[in-house]
């Protein structure tokens, strides 16, 4: 099996801006080199048939994505309406300034099949396409976020995979970001 990152998702895990919120210590080349040389501690499934996470033990500092919102943070919330690239419509976003969280235990590669990167007008000359990264404390996934599912629902014209809405799947996701954000 070949994992190759995505133009879409380099973009995101390795901006070049120094961004913190970026994957830190390693290039885009050296993170899909060891992708490829290790097995994943869990693979899980994803939302859909051509998707599929891989759980590693992160070797880098890059933080946890998202931080549990408090009594004592939620001041420091932030929103903006915001586009991935600049053929999205912009959609609302929040996220956390200021906050500092824990140096992740996992890096969970988000990966698609190479015929659904070909579909949404992506072809890969391997297996498995990287299209995001979670970094998390459990070696679990984090909820979709809601207007992550829309946007799939919508279907490739418009950023997304063509996959319907589940119904009870939205619900988790909109209890979970309920109380959680990303940072920035």
């Amino acid at each position: 099996m070949s994992i190759e990152l995505t133009d879409f998702a380099r973009r995101r895990l390795f901006p070049g801006d120094g961004r913190r919120t970026a994957i830190q210590d390693i290039t885009a080349e050296q993170f899909v080199e060891r992708l490829n040389a290790e097995a994943p501690v869990a693979v899980l499934p994803g939302y859909a048939p051509f998707c599929r996470l891989h759980v590693h033990r992160n070797w880098t500092s890059t933080r946890c994505s998202v931080i549990a919102i408090t009594d004592a943070n939620r001041h420091q919330l932030r929103s903006a309406y915001e586009a991935r690239t600049p053929a999205e419509l912009p959609v609302l976003v929040r996220w956390f300034e200021g906050l500092e969280p824990p140096v992740a235990n996992y890096l969970v590669p988000i990966l698609y099949s190479r015929e659904q990167m070909a579909k949404e007008g992506t072809p890969i000359a391997a297996d498995w396409g990287i299209v995001g990264c979670l970094y998390t404390m459990e070696p679990a996934e984090i909820p979709m976020v809601p207007i992550t599912m829309m946007r799939n629902a919508l279907g490739v014209e418009e950023g997304g995979s063509g996959v319907p809405l589940d119904r009870e799947a939205y619900t988790r996701s909109v209890a979970f970001w309920s109380a959680h954000a990303n940072w920035r």
